[in-house]
């Protein structure tokens, strides 16, 4: 989805569009890797000087609630940003390099089922980010 689309979208659900905003979605979507919000913010500041780091987190808090974002969390404990995948999809993490890959197709079912039976808990949906090195950093 072009990037033009998500400031539309933004548009659309009650967010002005201005120059800081455009420059973090623009960082955002355009990212084949996992970003920080200080990462977004340090390379949008070199599109528009006069961004605030505030601006950073409301604008990737919008994009993650419109659901073209989603949320990474790394082994370090930082929380990152990437646009979302189509559909139902998992992410696989370079812990090299931070690229990041979707996924499908996960047999989760019997899992999923075992461990509602033993809970109690009715599962709803599940989350699944597998850490390695990709094939430039092995």
């Amino acid at each position: 989805m072009p990037t033009e689309l998500w400031l539309t979208q933004l548009q659309e659900n009650g967010y002005r569009i201005t120059k800081a905003r455009g420059a973090v979605v623009e960082i955002v979507k355009k990212s084949l890797r996992a970003l920080t919000p200080i990462e977004v913010y340090d390379m949008a500041r070199k599109k528009y000087r006069a961004l605030g780091l505030v601006t950073v987190y409301r604008t990737l808090e919008k994009l993650e609630e419109l659901q073209l974002i989603q949320r990474v969390h790394q082994p370090m404990g930082c929380q990152a940003f990437i646009s979302a995948g189509l559909g139902h999809q998992h992410l696989l993490l370079c812990q090299h390099c931070g690229e990041v890959a979707f996924f499908e197709g996960d047999d989760l079912d019997i899992l999923t089922k075992s461990i509602s039976k033993k809970t109690g808990y009715m599962i709803k949906e599940h989350w699944l980010q597998l850490f390695g090195l990709c094939k430039n950093c092995k």
